[in-house]
């Protein structure tokens, strides 16, 4: 099982950024917010993420920050259901995920945040076949 979390996984294209919110879906699990998208993209990796704590909630970058570490290594350790689903099914995502609290939640409170979201996109993934 890889773990690992690296370049590959970052979605830096602002064109499908665009697309992602233009015609994309949106599920959520109280604090995150997830716009996802099929896509295309010729990365080896079956999804692509963007991660965002807004400005507006955050004041000081060290707490955007942060807040972004942490869903970023929440992610890395709950990715691999979500992974196998999209691999079986030869597809490819693209992801940006959006923190809504304005307060940090601890660890434990958002990796169970984490795998509500990603359990809510691997059913409605898991329904469409």
């Amino acid at each position: 099982m890889n773990q690992s979390f690296g370049k590959p996984y970052k979605l830096c294209s602002r064109k499908m950024i665009d697309r992602l919110f233009k015609e994309g879906k949106q599920l959520r699990a109280f604090p995150l917010t997830v716009y996802y998208l099929e896509n295309e993209s010729t990365e080896k990796v079956p999804f692509q993420v963007v991660l965002s704590a807004p400005k507006r909630q955050f004041k000081r970058a060290h707490d955007r920050n942060y807040v972004k570490r942490l869903m970023k290594e929440v992610l890395r350790r709950e990715k691999q259901p979500l992974e196998d689903l999209l691999n079986v099914r030869e597809k490819q995502l693209a992801l940006f995920i959006v923190y809504g609290n304005k307060e940090v939640l601890s660890y434990p409170e958002l990796e169970k945040s984490v795998r509500k979201l990603l359990g809510k996109l691997i059913a409605e993934f898991a329904d469409k076949e």
